[in-house]
């Protein structure tokens, strides 16, 4: 993964944290506490915190959709909800893909 992709997640992840609000700590790693552009943050710590990301957006969706049946939530409210956790599930497959992709293109590097 090149840096620029690298820091276009970073930056996706952060952002979907932000306007998704009470989705948890997108911008801050698992077990260290660091931001994810930190210098120590590790690329394990970027793709964990992007999958509870994924996770909690899904569990967010669900709550928003049972509320829409019992007519707690508006239909805006459910759309928003949908596609943040379909945002943030595209963003860890093209991220999983990547990292596919570059581990196939290393195994065809000649030794």
């Amino acid at each position: 993964m090149s840096i620029r992709a690298f820091d276009a997640t970073n930056a996706y992840t952060q952002a979907l944290g932000r306007s998704a609000g009470s989705l948890g700590s997108a911008g801050s790693s698992l077990s260290t506490g660091t931001p994810m552009g930190a210098p120590n943050a590790s690329f394990g710590d970027m793709l964990g915190e992007m999958f509870h990301t994924a996770v909690d957006a899904s569990r967010k969706s669900e709550a928003v959709s049972a509320q829409s049946i019992q007519g707690k939530a508006d239909l805006i409210d459910v759309a928003t909800a949908v596609n943040n956790a379909e945002m943030a599930v595209e963003t860890l497959v093209a991220v999983r893909d990547r990292v596919v992709s570059a581990y196939q293109e290393i195994l065809r590097m000649p030794i």
